[in-house]
C-alpha cells in the first residue's frame, strides 16, 4: 500500500474504517481481495509476484476481526534487492493467534532483515479489548531514515490516521489532504455500510503536490512529482487498487476493492460479512 487513511474507534457506529491505494507496478502478477481457500477465515488480495519468502498480501481482514496492511518505507539509498518480500509479514499477522503488541514481542528480531515497511494492525477479536498498533522497522533522526534495533509497543489512540510511505502522520501533501477529505467522509457516513463511493473518491484524488510541498526521499524530483497525488498514474506504475473496509461496532463488515491497470478499471468487489469473536465477547449495537 502507498497510503492508508484509517479511523480507529471514531465514528459512533465503526470501530475501524479503513481507506487505501495500493501503488505498484502494472506487470506485477496479483489478485483481487477473495477469501483464500487454503485459509477460509481470511480475506485479502494476493501477491503472485516471483518474490523471495512466502507471498502475502498488502491489506488482509480475518473473520475474527484481525486486520492488516503495508507500506514501503521510500528510501533507495538503504534498499536491499534480495530483501524478503514484505507481504509475507502480513500473512504472519493475520494466520498468527497474536494480538498486535504480542506479534510484534514474538516476531521483533525478524523485522530487521526486511526492507522499510509500516505496519498498523488491529484486533477486533474481543470488543472489550480491542487494540490497534503501528510498528515500522526504521525511524526518522534528523532527515535521515534509519533501521530502527528496538521495538516498543506503539497503540493507537482512537482519531483519524494517514500514512503513506513514510512515517505514521508524516504531513507529506497527498497525507494532509486526503486525511481531511477522508474525515468528512466519515462525518457524512450514517454508520450503515452506504455510501462506498465517496470514500472511494476521496482515494481517486489525482492532484499533483506543489514543488515546495515534495518530500526528499532520495528519488528525482521527477519522480517525486509523480508520486505525489492520492491516485498515480504513468506508463509504468500506478495505483492498482482502492480498498474500503468498514467495520461496525454489531460485527458486520464490509470490504470494497476497485482495481486498475494502465488502461483504467478492470475489476470491482464488494464482499459483507459478519464477525466471529472470541467466546465470551460482546458486541456494542
Amino acid at each position: 500500500m502507498c497510503l492508508i487513511l484509517f479511523a480507529w474507534n471514531f465514528h459512533p457506529d465503526y470501530s475501524l474504517v479503513v481507506a487505501a491505494s495500493r501503488d505498484e507496478f502494472y506487470e506485477r502478477d496479483t489478485e483481487g481481495i477473495s477469501y483464500w481457500p487454503e485459509h477460509p477465515h481470511l480475506l485479502a488480495g494476493r501477491d503472485r509476484a516471483d518474490v523471495l519468502g512466502s507471498p502475502g498480501t498488502w491489506l488482509g481482514f480475518t473473520k475474527s476481526g484481525k486486520f492488516v496492511a503495508v507500506t514501503n518505507v521510500r528510501a533507495p539509498s538503504e534498499k536491499n534487492p534480495d530483501a524478503r518480500t514484505r507481504g509475507e509479514l502480513s500473512f504472519m499477522y493475520l494466520t498468527s493467534n497474536h494480538k498486535p503488541g504480542a506479534f510484534v514481542d514474538k516476531n521483533a528480531k525478524r523485522f530487521n532483515p526486511y526492507n522499510g515497511f509500516n505496519f498498523p494492525m488491529a484486533d477486533l477479536s474481543d470488543p472489550g479489548n480491542a487494540e490497534m498498533h503501528w510498528i515500522s522497522n526504521r525511524m526518522l533522526m534528523g532527515q535521515s531514515i534509519r533501521p530502527r534495533k528496538v521495538f516498543p509497543h506503539q497503540p493507537l489512540a482512537q482519531s483519524v490516521y494517514g500514512l503513506s510511505n513514510a512515517m505514521l502522520d508524516t504531513p507529506w501533501a497527498k497525507v494532509n489532504h486526503r486525511v481531511a477529505a477522508f474525515a468528512k467522509a466519515l462525518a457524512v457516513d450514517r454508520g450503515q455500510l452506504k455510501g462506498a463511493d465517496q470514500y472511494l473518491k476521496v482515494l481517486a484524488d489525482t492532484r499533483y503536490a506543489s514543488d515546495h510541498e515534495l518530500p526528499n526521499t532520495g528519488v528525482s524530483k521527477e519522480w517525486e512529482k509523480a508520486l505525489s497525488p492520492a491516485f498515480i498514474k504513468t506508463p509504468s506504475y500506478g495505483t492498482r487498487s482502492s480498498t474500503l473496509l468498514r467495520v461496525r461496532k454489531d460485527g458486520q463488515f464490509e470490504m470494497v476493492e476497485r482495481r486498475f491497470d494502465a488502461t483504467g478499471t478492470v475489476g470491482h468487489d464488494v464482499i459483507t460479512g459478519t464477525l466471529t469473536l472470541t467466546s465470551g465477547s460482546n458486541l456494542s449495537v
